[in-house]
Order: structure tokens, then C-alpha cells, then sequence
């Protein structure tokens, strides 16, 4: 008898360890996203916002053109399409030549 009453506080006292311990830490990952959420700014590199007059690239395109969606295609061409100021139209520019590679109206 004396061997189950020995298990069972070893069973209680284990359950009770791992209790502590969750609730160990959760307070320290609570902790720790809370320090990194408030001190994230000063880790970050600064950044320059001056613009870049060789890398930038101008669509001639009429008034109202929007663009509905980009996406990349075939390694370093970038497929825009556009819409109003005219027929819908993709637009393929190659980034790395920056040039316009394409053109394809859409039909109304």
C-alpha cells in the first residue's frame, strides 16, 4: 500500500512541476515579445527615401490608367496589368534591362 500512496505524490508532484512550468513560461515568452515589440525600432538599420533616378521606370499611359495586378513572370519580367483610361492592357517590363518587353490589349 505504501508503494501506490509513494506513485501518486510523485505523480502529483510531477504534475505540479510541469505545471509551474508552463505557466514559467508563458510569462517569459509573454516577456520577451513584449521587450522585442517595444524596442524593434532601434534595431532596425536606417533607411535612405531619397529617390533613384536611374531605376525608375515611367509608363506612358493615358489618364485614369490604374493598375489592377502585378505579378512576376519568367525569372525577372514583371507582368502589370492595367486598367482604364482606355482597353484593359499586361504590360510586360523586364527589371532587369528596365524596359518594356510587351504589350497586350484586352478586348472589351
Amino acid at each position: 500500500m505504501e508503494q501506490s500512496t509513494f506513485a501518486r505524490r510523485g505523480l502529483l508532484a510531477a504534475v505540479i512541476g510541469m505545471g509551474l512550468l508552463i505557466i514559467v513560461g508563458t510569462g517569459t515568452l509573454l516577456a520577451v515579445i513584449a521587450h522585442r515589440m517595444s524596442h524593434h525600432a532601434r534595431a532596425l538599420p536606417p533607411v535612405s527615401l531619397q529617390p533613384v533616378a536611374e531605376k525608375t521606370i515611367v509608363l506612358h499611359e493615358p489618364a485614369g490608367t490604374i493598375i489592377g495586378q502585378i505579378s512576376w513572370q519568367n525569372g525577372s519580367v514583371l507582368a502589370v496589368r492595367l486598367t482604364g483610361g482606355g482597353p484593359d492592357r499586361i504590360v510586360l517590363w523586364d527589371t532587369a534591362g528596365r524596359r518594356i518587353v510587351g504589350r497586350l490589349e484586352l478586348a472589351p
